[in-house]
């Protein structure tokens, strides 16, 4: 963050200040907002935000001020992360943190998604700093944002109207791009286009300037600049250096000379003033950026510190340089363009990987070595200069630098590959990095084809195995991973293939029969790899091959035999970075066990639980995975508003087609079953993504389309939905057995006894070896829709309840309920129907409400007095019981990670919570959460 000076109002600017002066009010009384300041260079967009930096420091506002830089803008986040790190209340811990993880190294089976974690660590950290008091970011020079920061803004901007900051960003006009054009229509009407001073507001600048009252002459030569401050500025400058002003009583004078021409020349002119060496020092300082360390041009320059003060001195006094906290930096981006500029290319390519060679030396960073040699790549793109010294760090940095800013290290890497033959290690490591970044970055594509390119050339076994687990998760993510089996296949005899990188293709083969629903087959591999694995002493094959079995198990619906398992495969993990991400998925799918085996609380927490680490470890597929299991173990529990969270938050995260799928299946479920439009939305986007699950059964999908069908009086077509999903060509069971019931219901009502038949026989299977109540549940009540019994529906309504399934349970007593009415028993069909209606209640369910309203009305039947009124949807009785804890901690002043913490949620999930609570409440901040929580007297309400 820059130590900048207070500042009065620019002349000429009055109108901009004042509105950014209103925002700061606001922001100080507790509202949120966004500004951008835009114009052409030197226009005055920095001492506009100044003047109202100084305003937010008299009120009390703290202020973060960023500065973005042409040549950081490949590197995430590093304007964010420098204005931070220079904070006066950041945590040390926090920053480090985000550090260690953009400089993490992912290896293979462990590739973990940095940037979306360290966008949420961010996010986080700005709730925190801005629940210590109002804080204003300024992000100077936007244009040169790097994406992820741009990104990051956006995320911040959401319901910012309900957080205590206030973002202004300063922005030239050009160049254009796409995400800072959605960013500008975000804040919007908050957009001030800074124009050129007009004539009088030019007369009183260089009055300002000059100490007086300009004359003629002198007027006549600031007309040429064109209205823009920073040339105004050079040009006086030029007038006072070259002793050209005449100061009398009535005015300054200039005298007739020499001026420059244009804002660059100005400039320029500027530099003539300053001595060789410390010319020459400048020319290297520009290549580090508008900001650097004096200590890092030491390094570059080769020039020890003490001999560099008296240099850094005279640019002081010059004006080229200014001091910027604890570091150096230009003092306008114009004069480090200047100076960067007019070297020749050729001459600054080579400083530039001079400057990267020293930097590497001396220890840098990787991200800091590739500030410079990412000038050369650009420079030298066919790979003509490609020294020895550039290929070996890059082979020894890639795994870091593919993991924090692939984008980055995209081009570096094909350029170092275009100067090295195949055939040798260095190839084999370049090759492998590549195709992992093309992944990373959503270009399946060309992950493929640098894979595919490779394997006919790779000597070492590992980089094998490298390359084709990059490409079958293209493969997977294209769904196309029948195309990954015979590759697999074929590598298991390539030369030098020992019994550890066996077990780890086996391992992949298994997967993959697996992602195509070849349950058998998967189980059968992934036995195969575990035994190769264990004879290798391999503890990755090892894992990932009990991972394989774990799935094995649970996609039989065999959870009690997968138990063991999971613990076995958890124990072979721990301790071990590499199977970091191995852990997560595991603990995933232990979860989804607890939950078939009616353990919620422990699916719930152990859910929660991986969520929370799979953010901190950057593991984007596994936290998306996490939403997703969360998100059903609360739709199976009725807590359908919470499992909409979840949904929301899977779906923001995901890469995966199959959660992508279920998700927006589960999403249209819910809605359907409350009558609400937007299923229609969901259901599109879910049969977009079953396109690419191959033959795996997307169960939320499956039974989202038939309810549709239902819904729109085709229940043929929604058996046949549903039938499908119970072909034999489906070998997951337990994906299927909530569709049962469903089908027998529809089959039995359609007269198709010979299909219902069959389904009945089916959940009794899959009863049979079954020790928890669900399935046993599922039996009786497929098994009393066929006989018509309404004892055997009750009894399955109880098991329901025992194994905590609300939907179900209602759908069984309904079922009694008319079985009985059409019997003439209305008594105790009433009782039947009044409870199945409070649990449709419970659940929002307004379509199933309705539906079963007019159904037993038939009969006679209508509503008791105990049965509540529908649930609200605004206002203080529409809050859900989790939202109503989150109103009564924000009343208590608690930040959103503070709520978090305290309730093992995470960040994202509490954002959410909050802006539902506003909409439901019909509020626009926390601030006035707080006034109603506390006239409610519910700021105590937090356990």
């Amino acid at each position: 963050m820059a130590a900048l000076p207070m500042a009065a109002t620019p002349i000429g600017r009055e109108q901009q200040v004042d509105a950014l002066h209103r925002l700061v009010e606001e922001l100080a009384a507790g509202r949120g907002s966004a500004a951008m300041v835009e114009g052409e260079p030197g226009i005055g967009k920095t001492s506009i935000a100044r003047a109202a930096v100084s305003l937010a420091r008299d009120t009390r506002v703290q202020v973060v001020w960023a500065v973005c830089d042409e040549l950081s803008q490949a590197f995430p986040f590093l304007p964010l992360l420098e204005a931070l790190r220079s904070h006066p209340d950041m945590p040390a811990d926090e920053y480090a943190r985000i550090c260690d993880l953009l400089r993490a190294d992912p290896g293979i089976g462990n590739r973990m998604d940095v940037i979306p974690a360290a966008t949420e660590q961010l996010l986080a950290l700005f709730d925190d700093v801005c629940a210590k008091a109002p804080t204003m970011l300024v992000v100077d020079d936007l244009q040169w944002a790097d994406v992820a920061t741009v990104m990051t803004l956006g995320r911040l901007l959401r319901g910012i109207d309900r957080t205590r900051l206030l973002i202004v960003a300063l922005n030239r006009t050009v160049p254009r791009r796409d995400d800072l054009l959605a960013l500008r229509r975000a804040i919007e009407p908050n957009v001030f286009r800074i124009e050129s001073l007009q004539a009088d507001q030019v007369t009183a600048f260089v009055s300002q300037l000059v100490g007086g009252t300009p004359g003629p002459g002198l007027l006549k030569l600031a007309a040429g600049a064109g209205g823009n401050p920073l040339y105004l500025t050079e040009l006086v400058d030029v007038l006072v250096r070259a002793k050209a002003l005449d100061h009398t009583e009535e005015c300054v004078e200039a005298h007739d000379t020499a001026t420059p021409r244009s804002l660059a020349a100005a400039i320029s002119d500027r530099l003539e003033f300053i001595s060789g060496p410390t010319h020459d020092v400048l020319r290297v300082a520009a290549l580090l950026g508008i900001d650097f360390s004096v200590s890092e041009l030491a390094v570059v320059s080769g020039h020890r510190l003490q001999d560099l003060l008296p240099v850094l001195d005279e640019a002081i006094l010059a004006g080229v340089l200014l001091e910027n906290g604890s570091e150096m930096a230009f003092r306008h981006p114009l004069i480090r363009q200047y100076l960067y500029d007019a070297m020749p290319a050729g001459v600054r390519a080579a400083w530039h990987r001079d400057a990267a060679r020293a930097l590497a030396n001396n220890g840098a960073s990787a991200e800091r070595v590739a500030r410079q040699l990412r000038p050369t790549v650009e420079e030298d793109a066919a790979g003509k200069v490609v020294d020895a010294w550039v290929v070996g760090w890059l082979s020894d940095s890639a795994p870091q630098l593919v993991g924090q800013a692939p984008q980055v290290a995209i081009p570096m890497l094909r350029w170092a590959l275009n100067g090295t033959a195949p055939g040798n290690d260095v190839y084999d490591v370049l090759s492998c990095r590549l195709a992992d970044a093309l992944f990373r970055v959503g270009d399946p594509i060309s992950a493929t084809d640098v894979a595919n390119t490779a394997l006919m050339h790779v000597q070492r076994p590992d980089s094998l195995v490298d390359l084709h687990w990059t490409l079958m998760q293209c493969q997977a993510l294209a769904g196309r991973s029948q195309e990954s089996l015979d590759p697999l296949r074929r590598a298991l005899n390539a030369p030098g293939i020992g019994p550890r990188q066996r077990a780890r293709l086996l391992v992949l083969i298994a997967r993959t029969y697996r992602t195509l629903g070849r349950v058998d087959a998967a189980g059968r591999v992934a036995e195969e790899a575990l035994e190769t694995a264990t004879e290798a002493g391999d503890r990755f094959g090892m894992g990932w091959a009990l991972f394989v079995r774990t799935i094995v198990h649970g996609m039989r619906g065999e959870s009690e035999q997968a138990l063991p398992l999971f613990d076995r495969a958890l124990a072979v993990a721990e301790g071990d970075p590499a199977l970091a991400d191995l852990r997560l998925i595991l603990q995933i799918n232990q979860a989804v066990a607890f939950g078939v085996l009616n353990r919620y609380d422990d699916a719930i927490r152990l859910a929660e639980r991986v969520r929370d680490g799979a953010q901190r470890a950057g593991a984007v597929f596994r936290l998306a995975q996490a939403h997703c299991v969360l998100g059903e173990l609360l739709f199976d529990i009725g807590n359908w508003d919470d499992a909409l969270v979840e949904i929301d938050l899977a779906l923001d995260v995901s890469k995966d087609p199959m959660v992508d799928c279920f998700q927006h299946g589960l999403a249209a479920t819910i809605q359907l079953h409350r009558g609400e439009a937007d299923s229609e939305r969901h259901l599109k986007a879910a049969d977009r993504f079953a396109e690419k699950v191959g033959a795996r059964i997307c169960r939320p999908f499956a039974m989202a389309r038939a309810l549709q069908k239902e819904q729109a009086d085709a229940p043929a077509a929604a058996l046949e939905i549903l039938l499908d999903g119970l072909s034999d060509r489906v070998q997951e069971s337990e994906d299927t057995v909530n569709m049962l019931a469903d089908a027998v219901r529809l089959a039995t009502m359609l007269g198709d006894l010979s299909a219902a038949e069959a389904v009945v026989q089916r959940s009794v299977a899959m009863a049979r070896d079954s020790v928890g109540p669900h399935r046993q549940a599922v039996a009786q009540h497929c098994q009393s829709l066929l006989a018509n019994d309404p004892a055997g529906l009750i009894e399955a309504a109880k098991g329901y309840r025992e194994a905590g399934r609300p939907l179900p349970r209602a759908q069984a007593l309904e079922a009694a309920a008319l079985i009985l009415a059409d019997r003439g028993d209305t008594s105790e069909a009433r009782d039947l129907f009044t409870e199945a209606y409070g649990l449709y209640q419970k659940l929002g369910a307004e379509w199933d409400l309705s539906r079963t309203q007019a159904t037993f009305r038939n009969f006679g039947i209508r509503r008791g007095p105990r049965v509540r009124h529908r649930q609200a949807r605004r206002g203080w009785e529409a809050l859900t019981p989790t939202e109503i804890k989150i109103a009564a901690m924000v009343a208590q002043g608690m930040s959103n990670p503070q709520i978090a913490a305290q309730l093992f949620l995470s960040r994202r999930t509490v954002q959410t919570h909050v802006s539902h609570i506003l909409a439901k409440l019909e509020l626009s901040s926390r601030i006035d959460i707080a006034r109603e929580a506390g006239q409610r007297e519910i700021t105590h309400v937090v356990s």
